[in-house]
């Protein structure tokens, strides 16, 4: 399993946070242009990454502000699983920890690697961005 994770800090309080990632309709603003013919409610999400595949994911898991897990909800080209892992960092602040864990050969791996290192770092800048 290759795991792939970005953390970052943001000045909004843990339930803030928590409430913003776990309606999909708000992962829209934390991707990049890349991601397009995006549609979502509040559990699910489609979209198609430029010159890769189509996704469709849903919230599989919220543990009440700490966690929320999405995982395909149609045939991946991989075993996927998509967490945000939130801890209330004092203050008023929360550490966001997003994390992809993914079932790739060697060469899905040489290959997505890259591409899914560059979408957690975005997702989390974005989030931070977006939230402060």
């Amino acid at each position: 399993m290759t795991i792939i994770e970005n953390t970052v800090q943001i000045s909004r309080p843990v339930e803030e946070v928590f409430n913003f990632l776990a309606d999909m309709n708000n992962h829209q603003q934390l991707m990049p242009e890349n991601i397009y013919n995006w549609s979502s409610t509040r559990d699910e999400a489609r979209f198609t990454i430029q010159n890769m595949a189509k996704l469709a994911i849903h919230i599989s898991e919220r543990k009440e502000f700490s966690e929320i897990v999405a995982v395909p909800s149609e045939k991946a080209p991989f075993e996927v699983e998509l967490k945000w892992v939130l801890e209330d960092g004092g203050n008023g602040s929360t550490t966001a920890k997003h994390i992809i864990s993914a079932d790739l050969n060697m060469m899905m791996k040489m290959l997505a690697s890259g591409p899914l290192q560059k979408l957690v770092n975005h997702e989390t800048e974005k989030l931070k961005e977006i939230l402060g």
